[in-house]
């Protein structure tokens, strides 16, 4: 499995690195020794809105090669859904089976138009402005639809790379993954 990580300005840096561990773990606790991942952008760095900066492993490299895309959100959701160019590059994911958000990064799955015919989540804030691009909000923690699978606000992104990590590589592997973590809130 080949995981691309998106990162962008104004990210929410917990929305990424919730999902991000428990996933990171499948590998090297043996549960998929195959599993390999890029931190894949738009622009050369990504920051939060307070200045920690990540630089990616990919920039403006197609995404059409991945099995899943997962897309933090933050402030910087709502600038990027009206860039073109961003979105434009997002959408070069439309044949990658899973599409993957937490928090207001359903907004940019929306404005992709990867939300079309599901239902999805975000951040409790943002349910009126995901409902144009989705068949329904629905006010759930996650939300997995059609291999599209959204999570609401910040703390649910460990949630989801818990939940992620059991429909890749089974409850077993879930298990295991959130006693290391010590975190047993959601699942």
């Amino acid at each position: 499995m080949h995981i691309a990580f998106i990162i962008f300005d104004g990210i929410t840096w917990l929305d990424l690195i919730g999902v991000y561990d428990p996933i990171s773990r499948l590998r090297p606790m043996g549960y998929l020794p195959q599993l390999h991942w890029d931190i894949c952008a738009f622009t050369p760095t990504a920051k939060d809105p307070f200045g920690l900066a990540i630089t990616p492993t990919r920039i403006q490299q197609p995404l059409s090669g991945y099995d899943a895309i997962i897309v933090p959100g933050g402030v910087g959701t709502r600038q990027l859904i009206q860039d073109t160019a961003f979105i434009t590059w997002l959408q070069t994911a439309a044949n990658v089976p899973y599409k993957i958000s937490v928090c207001t990064g359903s907004l940019l799955l929306g404005a992709a138009g990867f939300l079309t015919h599901v239902h999805a989540t975000t951040n409790f804030g943002e349910y009126e402005a995901l409902k144009p691009y989705c068949k329904a909000v629905l006010p759930q923690r996650l939300v997995d639809d059609q291999q599209i699978i959204t999570a609401g606000a910040v703390a649910s992104s460990l949630d989801l790379g818990l939940y992620l990590c059991e429909k890749w590589a089974g409850k077993a592997a879930r298990e295991a993954i959130s006693k290391r973590m010590d975190y047993t809130y959601g699942l």
